[in-house]
């Protein structure tokens, strides 16, 4: 293997979710559930409450881990010092469950939305479940890509930095 020194070096740090790739993941979801309800609806029991129990447990969960997070890494005081590799799970956990967390969002809404405009009395029974799975989904969301921004390290000052700031005798 021979290395090229004009060859780019590869960049190993982790990027912010992307919002984009959330959206992206919402809308077709959403298709997918408007199409899987448009088809086998008939045929289904009743929406299940347990998913959006799931969904809600897991933002309260990482909306704590955050909170406690952003405390351990920021080193306010009576807070013990975090584990770099428990962080970097946390950022592992944070991805994946924002990523979760836009595909149940997208599922949800696209049948919340097939419910809406059906005029059976079954399927306005099950829009409060569809309803309440959009509400826990966008939690999740939004605790995920809370506890992924609590998981950057804050911003040091540079020692050139400093020396400019200070008056010159």
């Amino acid at each position: 293997m021979s290395s090229n020194p004009q060859a780019p070096k590869s960049d190993p740090s982790l990027r912010p979710t992307s919002i984009s790739v959330l959206i992206v993941a919402c809308l077709g979801a959403a298709a997918l559930g408007w199409l899987l309800l448009s088809f086998t609806y008939q045929s289904l029991p009743e929406l299940p409450w347990s998913p959006v129990i799931v969904l809600f447990v897991l933002a309260i969960a990482e909306g704590l881990l955050a909170q406690n997070t952003s405390a351990r890494i920021q080193r306010k005081p009576g807070t013990l010092p975090v584990d770099p590799l428990a962080v970097a799970r946390y950022v592992a956990l944070a991805k994946a469950s924002s990523l979760v967390g836009a595909l149940s969002a997208g599922f949800s809404a696209g049948l919340l939305a097939w419910l809406a405009m059906e005029p059976t009395e079954a399927a306005h029974n099950d829009l409060p479940a569809a309803g309440a799975g959009l509400v826990a989904a966008a939690a999740l969301i939004g605790t995920a890509l809370w506890l992924e921004r609590s998981c950057r390290i804050p911003e040091q000052p540079d020692s050139k930095d400093e020396d400019d700031l200070e008056p010159r005798r």
